[in-house]
């Protein structure tokens, strides 16, 4: 019997050895999918179960898998309810018939190629009692499948989110998960259910549950979107809770899978007023950094590779790759060029559905439990959701170069000039100190502003959407600030591995002569370090780094004259809030409430004058 001690130890290996895969192939563009299953097939009987058994034995014992199971299990119902949370239907507005038909194409082909595939792999391959009909239905399913939240981290990250092309490949993947998911509940009823008829039966229970949740649970939610935005409440979440557990429960009595109901009721949650983004925000860490990576394990224990032990298995195994990505790939890129894309785009759109990742693991692993395959099936279906997800990132670079992104972005509505500065925000604390700074800046001219907030990731999926990024944390603080002050602000946001590298290749996008950052500790009396440093480092822009001392407004600039490198920068900067605040410019002593500009490399000094600033902003030039 599972005990916690054991359960801990295990969590603790699983989450570090996790960790290490990740930054091991964080330098090749690879998502966090991919270590995490990598991970998961290293503690496994492929890897460790080879080299140590008894290290196996003792780290993962037979008396434990039930109890690593029940967890894992828990982790996909709270998973897929963040996949739920994340499918958005406004994706799919102006877009309809083009995803419908791109979606629809790359769900047909594969599932067709591999239905057929599974007519000569069935006397061999599937497992004793199995009826071709299942096996057939179950292996095209699997082969249909496009991990929507792999997908769109990858998009994030490639700042594609933003493009016509990128938009138009989430819609897709939107519209291939819920029908993928769909068919998925139909072969499971078959595969579960006694005949044909009783697969009838479920199939209709399944359509009016979710009759059920979309036309009357989802009306009865939508009052708490905006009452959620600002107070997600114990009660409230402990509600939301309720239901999603009973949502579960209802599917997985109705005969399909309790992921369906997880993954329905998500998707049917009100999108107004930030309900989503709010619980989002609070199960994803936990969910997919500490629970998540309990399934990659448990897949990995289930995985054995060594089973593949013949030329023969290892042929069948390539078959099932070249197939899974002829029918994605294939099916994909032709129904996205009938549509009329360029075949460069629509190979991008074929690479992007071909992205599988977790979403397959979790269609093998019902597929292992209901009994519809055998561990021999599932460790090629494994290395195939391996080898399609590794090579969408490559192959994505190669179709669509970063340098194209960059032009695409450029291009978005948004500043229509050049900004006059980009606002750099990670802690609401600072709005305020930014806004005042920059409403000096633009003051009695066209120029514009720019507000950007880079949220770091290591997750497979993000609740960033166009739309919601001016309603929470620190751009909603900016927002509001620049609201009450009148001040014309454009609102960015993103998500990325590497926050300091997108901040810079914003900055270059837009062109923004100057960045504006907040300082969330004191910049003097020590080198400027952390995030901070790094910025400075990583662009060539002038930057301004305001260190916010309860600025509320502009009574007078003070500046302090030093000779070093950034004098020149610093004194320009100092003149022209001065001229555009129409407040005094002074050096010297400092006052209560003044603004004080010095050059970068006096942060330094802990100047004591500096103490009766209001605000401190400290300057370095461009280089």
């Amino acid at each position: 019997m599972a005990s916690l001690p054991l359960l801990l130890v295990q969590l603790l290996s699983i989450i570090v050895v996790g960790r290490v895969f990740a930054r091991l192939l964080r330098p090749l563009g690879q998502p966090a999918v991919i270590a995490e299953i990598l991970a998961g097939i290293s503690l496994g009987p492929s890897v460790l179960g080879a080299l140590l058994p008894q290290a196996t034995e003792v780290l993962f014992p037979a008396a434990g898998m039930p109890g690593l199971a029940l967890v894992s299990q828990l982790a996909l119902v709270l998973f897929m309810f963040l996949v739920g949370l994340e499918f958005d239907p406004r994706l799919l507005r102006g877009r309809v018939r083009t995803s419908l038909f791109i979606s629809q194409a790359s769900i047909a082909l594969p599932f067709a190629l591999g239905a057929a595939l599974a007519v000569p792999l069935h006397a061999s391959l599937a497992p004793p009692g199995v009826p071709m009909l299942s096996f057939a239905l179950f292996l095209g399913a699997a082969m249909s499948i496009t991990a929507f939240p792999v997908l769109a981290r990858i998009l994030t990250e490639r700042g594609m989110i933003r493009t016509e092309l990128g938009a138009v490949s989430l819609a897709c993947a939107a519209v291939d998960d819920v029908t993928a998911w769909c068919l998925l509940a139909f072969v499971v009823a078959v595969a579960e259910a006694s005949g044909v008829q009783g697969a009838l039966v479920t199939t209709g229970l399944t359509a009016g549950y979710v009759g059920l949740l979309v036309w009357v649970v989802r009306p009865l939610l939508a009052p708490l979107g905006p009452r959620a935005g600002s107070d997600l409440s114990p009660d409230l979440l402990a509600g939301v809770f309720v239901v999603l557990f009973a949502s579960a429960f209802t599917t997985e009595w109705i005969g399909i899978h309790a992921l369906f109901g997880a993954f329905l009721f998500g998707a049917v949650m009100p999108r107004e007023g930030g309900l989503v983004h709010a619980i989002g925000s609070k199960l994803e860490d936990v969910v997919t950094v500490v629970l998540l990576p309990l399934f990659f394990a448990y897949s990995g224990l289930r995985t054995h590779i060594g089973l593949l032990d013949d030329a023969w298995s290892w042929g069948v195994c390539g078959a099932i790759v070249a197939v899974a990505v002829a029918g994605k790939f294939g099916g994909g890129a032709l129904a996205a060029r009938f549509t009329g894309s360029t075949w460069r785009e629509a190979g991008v759109i074929g690479v992007l559905m071909n992205t599988r990742g977790l979403m397959e693991l979790v269609v093998l692993n019902i597929g292992l439990d209901i009994g519809v395959i055998s561990d021999r099936v599932f460790a090629m279906m494994v290395v195939m959701a391996l080898v399609t997800t590794w090579m969408t990132t490559p192959l994505l670079s190669r179709l669509w170069p970063q340098a194209w992104v960059d032009r695409e972005v450029a291009a978005l509505p948004g500043p229509t000039l050049t900004p006059a500065a980009l606002l750099c925000v990670s802690d609401p604390a600072i709005a305020r100190a930014l806004v005042v700074v920059g409403e000096a800046l633009v003051r009695g001219t066209s120029e514009e502003l720019l507000a950007l907030h880079v949220t770091p990731v290591d997750r497979p999926s993000s609740y960033l959407r166009e739309g919601e990024t001016a309603q929470h944390g620190p751009l909603a603080a900016l927002g509001t600030e620049a609201r009450l002050r009148g001040v014309a602000l454009h609102l960015l946001a993103f998500a990325a591995a590497d926050p300091i590298a997108e901040i810079a290749r914003v900055a270059a996008v837009k062109r923004a002569p100057l960045l504006l950052v907040g300082a969330q500790r004191s910049t003097l009396g020590g080198p400027v370090s952390g995030a901070v440093g790094q910025l400075l480092d990583s662009v060539s822009q002038v930057v301004v780094v305001v260190e916010d001392r309860q600025l509320s407004m502009l009574r007078r600039v003070v500046w302090v004259d030093a000779d070093g490198p950034d004098r020149v920068a610093s004194q320009a900067f100092a003149e022209r809030l001065a001229t555009g605040a129409g407040v005094p410019l002074a050096t010297g002593e400092v006052q209560d409430g003044d603004l004080v500009v010095a050059p970068c490399h006096l942060a330094t000094t802990g100047l004591p004058a500096f103490e009766r600033a209001a605000a401190v902003a400290i300057v370095r030039g461009a280089r």
